[in-house]
C-alpha cells in the first residue's frame, strides 16, 4: 500500500506532540507565567495532570527520557518531597477551580519508586485536587514490576498502563541495554489484568540495531498473542550527539532508511490485519477502545503523550522537565533536579523554558494536529497559504496530498509521510535541521 519516496523523508522532522515544538522553547518565561496561567483557569475547566518520575532501576541505552538511576533512597525521597510540594503549590493557585479528570505518571519509570511511595504521592494528589474519580494511567517497566506493584495499582484503581516492551528478540534487547525475557512480559500482563487494569498499551520499536523484518514480525506476533488494547510502534531515533548514552549502541548495525520504511509498513499491515485500528501513523488500538472511537468520531487529540481521546485543553505537568500546556502557552520545568529542588524550596514554580503561543501558533497547531490525527485540515485561514501550497507540491505530485479548495486530505497511502507533510506548515523549521528524528 505504501510507496517509498526517500527524497520526501530525507529531512528529520518533529513528532509534533506540541506546536510550537519543544525545540522552539526559550528561557524568556518563568514561574510567573505559570501563576498567571493557573489564575486564568475557569471554574469547571477539565484538567489533566502529568507527574514526572525521573528514575529507572536500569538505564536503557536508546532512551532519550530525562531519567537517572534510582540507586539512592535519599535522592528519590527528596525528589518526591519536592514533587508533593509542587502539587500543593498548583492546587493552591487553582483555588478549587478546574476539574481534574485524568492523572498520568510517566518518566523514567514510575515503578522505580516503592509501591508505598506511589500510594502516598497519589493520595496527596487526590486530596489536593479533590479528584477521587480521575482516570489514572501509569508507565511501567516490566523489569521492576512485581506482585507488590500490581497490588498498588489495584488499590489505587489504576485502569491504564503503558508497558515498555520494545522488542521480544533477546539479541536486540542485549544490543540496546534492555534485557527482559518473553516470560517476564507474559507475567506482567497477567498481573496487570488481575489488578483490574482494563487498558494496556505496548510500546514497540523498529529500526533497532540488527533488527530484520523477520525479527520484527516475530515481536508483533508475540505482542498480538498477549492482546494489548493499544500499541505504539516507534522508529528508533539514533542521535548520540544529543543523547550520549546512545553511543553504546553499534550504529553500523542500524537498518537503513529503506529497511526502516519496510519495517514501519510491516507493523501497520500485521497489526491492522490482526484487527487493530491505525490511529494516525504509529498508534494502533482495538476497535472498541476509546482512542479508536475518538479517531472515528473526529475527537482525537494529540499531546505530549501522543494521540489521545483526552479532550482537556489544559495539561499541567509537575516534576523535573515536565511540560504544562495551556491554550496560550507551553511551560517546561527545570530539567536539572538541583534547579528544580531550589525553585520549590523558594516557593517558586520551577518553570525554566517555554513560550507564549500566538494566534498563528494556535491556528497552525490545530491544522498540524488535524493532519496527523485525521488526515485532513482546512488551511484557508493561513496567511501564507500560497507558499504552503508550493511546499505541498512534491507530495501532491505523488498523490500523497489532495486539495479540495483550501483544504487538504491525505489518502491512506500518505500515512508514513504525515509528519513531513505537517512540517510544511511549521514556520519555525529550518531546512537543514538535525535535532529531530527521521519521519520513518
Amino acid at each position: 500500500m505504501w510507496t517509498y519516496h526517500p527524497e520526501l523523508l530525507a529531512t528529520p522532522v518533529p513528532r509534533y506532540t506540541s506546536y510550537p515544538t519543544a525545540a522552539e522553547f526559550h528561557d524568556q518565561v518563568s514561574g510567573s507565567d505559570m501563576v498567571s496561567a493557573l489564575g486564568a483557569v475557569a471554574d469547571g475547566t477539565p484538567l489533566s495532570l502529568y507527574l514526572h518520575i525521573p528514575f529507572c532501576r536500569k538505564i536503557c541505552w536508546y532512551c532519550g527520557c530525562n531519567t537517572g538511576a534510582a540507586n539512592r533512597t535519599d535522592r528519590v525521597t527528596a525528589y518526591l518531597d519536592s514533587l508533593e510540594q509542587e502539587v500543593a503549590m498548583v492546587a493552591k493557585s487553582l483555588g478549587g477551580r478546574g476539574r481534574v479528570e485524568r492523572i498520568a505518571f510517566g518518566g523514567g519509570s514510575p515503578n522505580a519508586i516503592a509501591p508505598a511511595a506511589f500510594d502516598r504521592l497519589l493520595g496527596v494528589v487526590k486530596t489536593a485536587f479533590g479528584c477521587e474519580d480521575a482516570v489514572i494511567s501509569v508507565e511501567v517497566d516490566p523489569r521492576n514490576f512485581d506482585a507488590d506493584w500490581a497490588a498498588a495499582l489495584r488499590r489505587n484503581r489504576v485502569t491504564r498502563v503503558s508497558l515498555g516492551v520494545q522488542t521480544f528478540d533477546s539479541g536486540i534487547q542485549a544490543a540496546i541495554g534492555r534485557v527482559q525475557p518473553h516470560a517476564m512480559i507474559v507475567d506482567a500482563m497477567a498481573m496487570l489484568r488481575s489488578a483490574g487494569v482494563t487498558s494496556v498499551n505496548f510500546d514497540l520499536m523498529y529500526g533497532l540495531p540488527g533488527q530484520t523484518a523477520a525479527m520484527l514480525r516475530d515481536t508483533l506476533d508475540r505482542a498480538i498473542a498477549l492482546a494489548p488494547d493499544r500499541l505504539a510502534v516507534f522508529g528508533y531515533a539514533h542521535v548520540p550527539k544529543m543523547i550520549p548514552r546512545q553511543r553504546r549502541i553499534d550504529a553500523s548495525r542500524l537498518p537503513g532508511s529503506s529497511e526502516r520504511f519496510d519495517q514501519a509498513a510491516l507493523a501497520h499491515d500485521v497489526l491492522t490485519a490482526a484487527g487493530y485500528v491505525a490511529i494516525g501513523f504509529d498508534h494502533f488500538a482495538r476497535g472498541d477502545d476509546s482512542i479508536a472511537r475518538a479517531a472515528a468520531d473526529g475527537s482525537l487529540k494529540r499531546n505530549f503523550q501522543g494521540f489521545t481521546e483526552d479532550a482537556a485543553d489544559v495539561l499541567i505537568g509537575m516534576g523535573a522537565t515536565a511540560i504544562s500546556a495551556f491554550p496560550d502557552r507551553l511551560l517546561q520545568n527545570a530539567k536539572n533536579t538541583r534547579d528544580y529542588h531550589a525553585a520549590i524550596a523558594e516557593g517558586r514554580f520551577p518553570v525554566e523554558r517555554g513560550l507564549l503561543r500566538s494566534a498563528d501558533d494556535r491556528q497552525r497547531g490545530d491544522a498540524i494536529e488535524a493532519i496527523l490525527g485525521h488526515g485532513r485540515a482546512d488551511l484557508g485561514d493561513l496567511p501564507d497559504l500560497p507558499s504552503v501550497r508550493e511546499g505541498m507540491r512534491p507530495f501532491e505530485a505523488r498523490d500523497l496530498v489532495r486539495w479540495n479548495g483550501e483544504s487538504i486530505e491525505l489518502p491512506r497511502s500518505a500515512l508514513p509521510y504525515a509528519r513531513s507533510i505537517a512540517s510544511v506548515l511549521d514556520r519555525y523549521r529550518l531546512p537543514a535541521e538535525e535535532r529531530f528524528s527521521r519521519a520513518i
